[in-house]
């Protein structure tokens, strides 16, 4: 397998898990419980801070040489960089609305509970089109000189939150996350 389809699915895992973690914080907000606002923004933040500037770019390279190898595949795909930049702006503003929480400006509870639904859906419909589709697609059309070209072109950076070095931005976020994988059965 390519390196850079070996980091692009190991990083939608990693991004499921952080969904998952904004699913379980909203579920205390719509109990009327406190929900952990940190950990909430910490997702946010993570999803700014990598997959906006590193995931989509990539996988918008090897949508590009998609394109060049088997235009029908890439046409199923769509418009790959629209999604990604419709997902990085429901990610500014759900952090601004987020950031408006925490500095305790009026902000409807319905609202915001619609807005952080809508984030997670889109998202995880995102990454299942990229799996049942994209991915597929460019992994039967691109040819082992594209893999090796795309591989080298890979600005990969550490991970802030699940790689081995400790980005103390996001610690609790860490944490908050550790614990979720050790209450699984």
């Amino acid at each position: 397998m390519p390196e850079c389809m070996r980091l692009l699915r190991e990083e939608h895992v990693n991004l499921s898990k952080l969904l998952d973690a904004l699913e379980h914080q909203l579920r205390f907000f719509d109990e009327a419980a406190s929900p952990d606002y940190d950990v909430m923004a910490g997702v946010l933040e993570y999803c700014q801070t990598y997959p906006d500037e590193f995931h989509h770019p990539l996988e918008d390279l090897v949508c590009s040489k998609l394109r060049e190898r088997d235009p029908k595949a890439a046409a199923a795909v769509g418009d790959l960089e629209g999604h990604h930049e419709k997902l990085e702006a429901a990610t500014d503003r759900l952090a601004e609305v987020l950031n408006a929480i925490l500095l305790e400006l009026e902000v409807s509870r319905a609202g915001f509970d619609e807005l952080m639904r809508d984030f997670i859906s889109s998202y995880r419909r995102h990454i299942q089109m990229e799996e049942e589709i994209f991915f597929p697609a460019a992994e039967r059309a691109l040819t082992p000189e594209d893999w090796a070209e795309i591989d080298a072109q890979i600005a990969n950076p550490e991970d802030p939150v699940f790689g081995a070095a400790e980005d103390e931005r996001f610690a609790d976020l860490r944490t908050y996350l550790l614990s979720l994988d050790s209450a699984r059965p």
